[in-house]
């Protein structure tokens, strides 16, 4: 997706060899127009795979799920990092360990939303060892419910998650490949191309 390669290398910030800091328009701030033009680009690649639920993780992936759910007419559940005093025991729960932050988080989403009869798109805005993805991929199996797929808007190729995600049969869409962050400049994998 060209807008989004784009912004990344207008506004992205390389941190080091595997950080790319985005919150100019993603994970603090969100490009409203780009997140629309996210939701449309989710939509068309997914728009006949029967989606009935997108989910999603709370926070960064909220924006693209939600704009993707307003194109595809289907609701939006996100998993909660914190349990929650209006959250009941009735939760389907996975945890989750994240690399960036040093921490496991168990997430959790009410048996309420997600159920036998679904079938799920997730949504995030990131994937680079695939820790997240698993522990939704593991919330819809909890359900009972079938995986539509995943679409992701950053992923970083030279990371193992989108290898072990696809190798565990998951059809993943990721807008943007980055193959590098190597000397503070992001490539991108020739394979994301325009569709």
């Amino acid at each position: 997706m060209k807008t989004l390669k784009d912004k990344i290398v207008q506004e992205g910030k390389v941190l080091s060899d595997i950080v790319l800091k985005v919150d100019s328009f993603l994970n603090h701030q969100i490009d409203p127009q780009l997140m629309k033009e996210i939701g449309e680009e989710f939509a068309a690649r997914f728009k006949n795979a029967g989606i009935t639920k997108i989910l999603t993780i709370e926070s960064s992936g909220i924006a693209p799920a939600v704009m993707t759910g307003l194109i595809l007419d289907v609701p939006v559940v996100f998993a909660r990092k914190r349990k929650s005093v209006t959250l009941s025991d009735d939760l389907y729960t996975a945890s989750v360990y994240s690399y960036t932050k040093k921490e496991t988080n168990d997430i959790a989403v009410s048996i309420d939303y997600i159920d036998s009869d679904d079938t799920v798109l997730i949504i995030d805005d990131f994937l680079a060892n695939g820790q997240a993805l698993l522990g939704l991929l593991n919330i819809v199996k909890q359900a009972g419910a079938s995986t539509a797929g995943a679409g992701i808007v950053i992923e970083k190729g030279f990371q193992p998650g989108g290898d072990l995600i696809r190798e565990n049969g998951t059809r993943v869409e990721s807008l943007a490949i980055v193959s590098s962050l190597k000397h503070g400049k992001v490539d991108f994998l020739e394979e994301a191309v325009e569709r």
